[in-house]
């Protein structure tokens, strides 16, 4: 190829250039890394000039300016002009670094032969200040620039971690959140593209965490030089998500054809045996993908609808790796319709909120949790449990969590006030809405508007969390607590964590799921089981609380087996805001 096209290497060489500079601008614009225009430059280079100019007329001058008849010398503004002058050298410095510290050397240097010179020719004996000024100039912007170079270092090693995964150095969560934002704020069309390594948690379990952790590295490395060097006919950007799931963002296609190409570009790049410590691993991976605007018109539903593709390759069973989102994949035409009210009581505030007491055994109040509620078209409350896990799928269950939030804090916060209950407001948490990077400003923003103290607060996390995504939820919780807002397990028995992955959660409460309360009293076995959740609960230092009560003999059995606190029918149903403050003034009396 190279001997029949002289120039292919270096045209060539020249792409695979250009697609790095587009990488590296795609890393800047998420990091919102702004340069001052070039013309700026020239503008302050010009008005330095003239000031220049204009300080030489005036110190070679002997007239005067008169001002409301008082004569004054012109040679009295020479140190305005000096003054204005170095301000624009100290503005080349800051925003142009390097190239404005050079210049401004320069230009500084320049003046010591015609400041000498004008002194000893021209006996200009005004100008000998200007050799100090200059002096101090130049030490001035070193200070500045060397200071500017540590900064800007610092900078760049805090932008690195904001948008890099410490572990593959691909771009994470947020850098891919930040491109999509930025798309859509253009109305850019692209596609999102889910990924999830095939099996590869049988390696860690066989092989252990490092040996996971190198596999990740090598795949990582494999698709950032697709993403970086090779030559698709998009242009594409991957991202890792955590564990083993990444993201591929994929714009400036002409066809669905160009984003499948580009897509195999990737599983081809797995069919190549990965060696580790001297053992082959063969890699595969399922991809979904969904479009912007075509499939959804936000990133978050744009990245659940392409996790639906993605669980759709998954449970496919040997058809084909790549799958494009389709309606039909969320479900029946009931769901699409559960759909559309979501959307629809969210854009006009209509999600509301029933408040369920919680007491403890000996039927003192503790506080509420704040259950989320909707209406359909014709004013009938749609079940929890069918409108809940359609949010989840179409990815905006952390906006129904956060209006429930908003609407409950307020309320509690104002009944607290006026009756001085020391009560607990419990709200639940997505493990959508608790990874997102604003969560804890949400949190704080919503507690300072509402009044309500964080020791009021509660927040329910289910302890999947602590299997998908624990580092980030430790530090989230972590913050949390720092705050004083207490943590409770929601669901807790339901899961699959373990207790090592427990003991790490600084929670306050364990909530016992209602599932086991049910049972509870049908056989021994099931008691034995409630009783050692409670057990564990208090060896690790938190309350715990039963769910779904229902009878007063569950009452009696969750007594002598220790438990902490009870939240059901049998003591209380969910309650309009209105009965809810009426039982916290009756508590109070």
């Amino acid at each position: 190829m190279s001997g029949e096209f002289p120039y292919w290497g270096e045209y060539a060489m020249n792409t695979r250039n250009s697609r790095v500079k587009r990488f590296e601008k795609t890393l800047d614009t998420i990091s919102n890394k702004r340069k001052v225009p070039k013309s700026a430059y020239f503008l302050i280079l010009l008005l330095y000039v003239l000031t220049n100019i204009a300080v030489n007329a005036i110190t070679r001058g002997e007239g005067n300016a008169i001002t409301e008849r008082i004569p004054i010398p012109l040679s009295a503004f020479t140190g305005i002009f000096s003054s204005v002058a170095n301000i624009l050298i100290i503005f080349l410095v800051v925003f142009f670094r390097k190239t404005g510290f050079i210049t401004s050397f320069i230009l500084l240097l320049i003046q010591f032969p015609m400041i000498i010179r004008g002194i000893i020719i021209s006996k200009s004996y005004n100008s000998i200040p200007g050799i100090f000024n200059n002096v101090f100039t130049i030490v001035a912007i070193t200070i500045i620039y060397v200071n500017e170079v540590r900064v800007e270092k610092g900078q760049e090693r805090i932008r690195q971690h904001a948008i890099t995964d410490m572990l593959t150095g691909l771009p994470n969560r947020f850098a891919g959140s930040e491109l999509m934002t930025d798309f859509i704020n253009r109305d850019k069309n692209f596609v999102v593209v889910s990924v999830d390594l095939n099996n590869f948690k049988s390696i860690n379990d066989t092989m252990g965490h490092s040996v996971g952790d190198k596999v990740l590295i090598e795949v990582a490395n494999r698709w950032k030089n697709i993403s970086v060097y090779e030559d698709t006919k998009t242009q594409n950007f991957v991202v890792r998500l955590g564990g083993d799931e990444f993201a591929i963002i994929i714009w400036r296609y002409k066809s669905d054809e160009e984003i499948v190409d580009t897509i195999n570009k990737y599983i081809r790049s797995l069919e190549e045996k990965i060696t580790i410590d001297d053992c082959d691993y063969f890699m595969t991976a399922s991809f979904g993908y969904a479009e912007y605007p075509t499939d959804a018109d936000n990133a978050d539903t744009l990245i659940a609808y392409s996790d639906t593709a993605l669980h759709n390759v998954k449970n496919s069973h040997g058809g084909s790796q790549i799958v494009r989102f389709e309606r039909e994949y969320l479900g029946t035409e009931k769901d699409l319709e559960i759909e559309r009210l979501i959307r629809s009581a969210l854009d006009n505030d209509e999600i509301y909120f029933r408040l369920q007491p919680q007491y403890d055994m000996s039927h003192k109040l503790r506080g509420f949790e704040a259950l989320a509620r909707m209406n359909d078209n014709d004013g009938n409350m749609i079940s929890p449990g069918l409108f809940i896990p359609v949010a989840e799928k179409i990815g905006l269950v952390d906006k129904i969590d956060s209006s429930v939030f908003r609407k409950s804090a307020e309320f509690i916060s104002s009944i607290i006030k006026e009756t001085g209950a020391d009560i607990t407001l419990s709200v639940n948490v997505s493990v959508r809405h608790l990874m997102k990077n604003n969560f804890l400003d949400e949190i704080k923003s919503i507690l300072g508007k509402t009044g309500l103290s964080p020791k009021n607060l509660e927040v329910e996390i289910t302890e999947s969390i602590m299997i998908d995504s624990v580092e980030k939820a430790l530090i989230c919780i972590g913050d949390m607590k720092k705050m004083g807002i207490k943590i409770a397990i929601d669901d807790f028995g339901t899961g699959y964590s373990s207790l090592s992955y427990l003991n790490k959660f600084p929670a306050d409460l364990l909530k016992v799921d209602k599932s086991f309360i049910d049972e509870m009293n049908k056989d021994e076995s099931s008691k034995q089981y409630v009783a050692m959740i409670i057990s564990i609960g208090h060896i690790m230092d938190m309350d715990v609380i039963s769910e779904g009560v229902e009878s007063e003999d569950q009452i009696d059995t969750l007594k002598k087996i220790g438990c902490d606190f009870i939240q059901g029918f049998v003591w209380g149903k969910p309650l309009p805001p209105e009965e809810a403050g009426k039982l916290v003034r009756q508590s109070v009396h």
